[in-house]
């Protein structure tokens, strides 16, 4: 693990407000609000995450109930649930977790995945089979941070959400370990 840890960042200021957190990473993808919901969408959160077996993040909730899955830069897909298709999400987040859980999670590790306590949940992809998840370590979802695990070797973690994350790794202030420079273009999925 120590090999492959490349370290954490830490945000100046770690957002806990959703909607400050969805704002600041729509004026760091100024194309991204071509594809916002002309309405809040309404998504079963509770049989989700009951079904999930953990809450989740409010940002993460937030953003779901504005936007429908993306990509960013034809690099970064964004997984999102989408009304009325709550079970197809939790499916394939579980076809992730079955492949992180194999594939990238070696015994002595010191990661496990979800649901063990404190695992990896998944959130993102990209096309090179980096993963991008939640650490479920803390009183609760809106202490978690972010895992990278890239498809090169290095994992790391992101001291802030997914939302928060997201903005800081397009607009430049975070450095992207492992990672390309992203492509601000967020073509339709």
């Amino acid at each position: 693990m120590d090999d492959d840890l490349v370290g954490t960042q830490t945000p100046q200021r770690r957002i806990t407000d959703a909607e400050e957190a969805l704002a600041l990473l729509e004026r760091a993808v100024p194309g991204l609000t071509d594809l916002r919901r002309p309405a809040r969408a309404v998504i079963d959160w509770a049989g989700f995450e009951e079904s999930l077996g953990t809450g989740l993040p409010a940002d993460y909730k937030y953003l779901a109930e504005w936007y429908p899955t993306f990509a960013m830069g034809d690099f970064l897909l964004v997984h999102l649930p989408e009304p009325g298709e709550e079970d197809r999400s939790l499916q394939a987040i579980r076809r992730t977790l079955a492949v992180v859980a194999d594939a990238w999670l070696e015994p002595g590790l010191g990661l496990l995945a979800h649901p063990a306590p404190g695992g990896l949940l998944p959130w993102g992809d990209s096309c090179d089979s980096d993963k991008f998840m939640w650490n479920t370590t803390g009183r609760s979802p809106q202490d978690w941070i972010v895992t990278v695990a890239s498809r090169g070797g290095a994992w790391w973690h992101y001291g802030g959400g997914a939302v928060q994350f997201l903005a800081e790794y397009c607009n430049g202030i975070l450095e992207p370990w492992g990672l390309p420079p992203i492509d601000l273009e967020v073509p339709p999925c």
